[in-house]
């Protein structure tokens, strides 16, 4: 019997829910808002709304995490706040299309680190997914290099996506570590924490603070935290404990395609040709790659079964 379709459906929900991230940062940028303020805040926030929820039900497994955890989540944590930091900066500098596009081409260091450091056999069709993904995000990238966007500074934006991509993977490739041995409650307590005391840390020397905002940077700040960040990203962190890491980071590639979408809806950002190829080719990289990733979920049938069934 082949795996479940509860995992693949809740990672489908988190896609949708994490391709708004963009949309309200993007607003939180128009109305002023650093970066960095807008990464602290959403982490900040969902750290804060978790506290008592995880120390209500998961208070003995907390106080039992070993010292070995609570470090590969800290770790974890400051890659996450490295994403955010980096992510968020390059949407001041290029389009929500380009920006979320490069974030999301993580699944080729991904399935490389997968393959390099947990020596993982990755099937064809994994790799063909993962290539199809990542050309189809990079032809959405490629789409606003005529300036038709609006990107005031595409290179600068670009390279900053980029450093999220590979901070992220860092994040995933963590987390599935820290996932089999910690339920879910208590390890995203664990990493967001991490993640808003390093951003509040970084905020500090820069000088930034939380306090002062327009209300409506409060409002986006906490839409951040309820939307992509408690129930996109956890829904991304329930999954990878029932989906390889590789799958997971590939099928986040479609975040892509709804917040081009949206921006094209609500701020008006241009689509072009190129964006409806990528997009394209991007979905059926998920497509392969997913169905690759449930066959090899499929058990082999014994020898003399193959045998009868030929």
């Amino acid at each position: 019997m082949n795996r479940p379709s509860f995992p693949y459906l809740v990672l489908v929900v988190g896609v949708l829910i994490a391709s708004t991230a963009s949309i309200m940062i993007t607003g939180a940028l128009a109305l002023g808002l650093s970066p960095l303020t807008i990464a602290a805040g959403r982490v900040v926030l969902a750290s804060l709304i978790l506290t008592p929820l995880a120390w209500g039900r998961a208070g003995p497994a907390l106080r039992q995490v070993t010292r070995r955890d609570l470090w590969l989540a800290l770790a974890a944590g400051a890659c996450l706040a490295a994403h955010f930091a980096t992510w968020i900066s390059s949407l001041a500098y290029t389009s929500v299309a380009s920006s979320t596009a490069l974030v999301t081409t993580n699944p080729v260091f991904v399935a490389l680190a997968t393959w390099l450091i947990y020596r993982e056999r990755l099937s064809l069709g994994t790799w063909v997914g993962v290539l199809l993904t990542v050309g189809g995000s990079l032809l959405i990238a490629l789409s606003d290099s005529n300036g038709s966007s609006g990107a005031t500074a595409p290179l600068l934006g670009d390279g900053l996506a980029l450093l999220g991509a590979l901070a992220v993977s860092g994040y995933f490739l963590l987390g599935r570590q820290l996932r089999t041995r910690l339920a879910l409650l208590p390890y995203i307590w664990l990493v967001y924490t991490a993640t808003a005391i390093g951003l509040l840390g970084v905020m500090a020397l820069a000088g930034q603070s939380l306090l002062g905002l327009p209300p409506m940077g409060y409002i986006l700040i906490l839409g951040l935290a309820l939307g992509p960040q408690l129930l996109g990203h956890t829904a991304f962190n329930w999954a990878i404990k029932y989906l390889s890491p590789t799958l997971v980071t590939v099928a986040i590639l479609g975040e892509p395609l709804g917040s081009t979408a949206l921006a094209l809806a609500i701020f008006h950002q241009p689509l072009q040709p190129l964006q409806l190829i990528g997009g394209a080719v991007l979905l059926g990289g998920i497509a392969v790659a997913t169905l690759a990733e449930r066959q090899a979920a499929a058990p082999t049938p014994p020898l003399e079964v193959r045998g009868k069934l030929a």
